[in-house]
């Protein structure tokens, strides 16, 4: 499989079990991709991990049409979600507000810094919502990693009708869907320009899309993994 689009996995060969991995080995990432849509939303979906299964940083983008969007990173150590920074728009008392928040946990998964601003608003963060950003963070990890274990990556570029352009260059007259679509959608992929996004295979000399994520005009800029948690 031609990994990644976005990502760059680095080689790697592992042999015998986890415990004799040489440390060297342990170093090495293994970049993940992909996404879903569950309802009115639509994920992007990164991950990185360690060798040994452990993760270390995931990422999502997150459309939701008239609700709002976001974007996430998530940071982890020693298998615990330690800091997040998500930011976007969210819906509140019917108007699109910008938001962004910021989280440090300690080991124990106990959040010790909580900075949530709407607008130009602080508000508290409730256990609740703590809750779902955890659920979220596994999520982008096991979803990413099921689809590369199917052998799928998240694949995005610019379709002209007859010809796919990688948003890293490469290009594909021979692009084959392997899910049924809607006639107004296939209508616009035969006759408009159109930015695309979608859960496939590259092979050598041609694409299998698996799953259309995100359909949309060719002016729209590809969406690079989210990177919001400062060193």
């Amino acid at each position: 499989m031609n990994r990644k689009l976005l990502l760059t996995l680095l080689p790697f060969t592992l042999v015998g079990c986890a415990s004799s991995v040489p440390s060297t080995s342990l170093d090495q990432i293994q970049n993940f991709s992909g996404g879903q849509i569950v309802g009115d939303a639509t994920s992007l979906y990164w991950s990185s991990e360690r060798l040994v299964g452990q993760p270390i940083s995931a990422s999502d983008y997150v459309a939701m049409g008239d609700y709002g969007q976001y974007q996430t990173e998530y940071r982890w150590e020693e298998g615990v979600v330690r800091e997040l920074v998500r930011e976007g728009t969210q819906l509140d008392d019917d108007v699109i507000k910008p938001f962004r928040l910021h989280i440090r946990f300690n080991k124990e998964g106990e959040a010790v810094y909580q900075r949530y601003r709407v607008d130009s608003n602080v508000l508290p963060v409730r256990p609740d919502v703590l809750t779902r950003l955890i659920a979220d963070a596994a999520r982008a990890v096991d979803v990413s990693r099921a689809q590369d274990k199917q052998g799928f990556d998240l694949i995005q570029g610019y379709w002209d009708g007859q010809e796919f352009s990688t948003c890293s260059g490469l290009n594909f007259d021979d692009v084959t869907f392997n899910e049924p679509l809607p006639k107004v959608l296939m209508g616009r992929l035969a006759s408009v320009d159109s930015y695309v996004a979608f859960v496939g295979e590259m092979r050598s000399t041609r694409i299998e899309v698996e799953k259309l994520l995100i359909l949309d005009d060719d002016s729209r800029d590809c969406i690079e993994r989210p990177q919001l948690i400062e060193d």
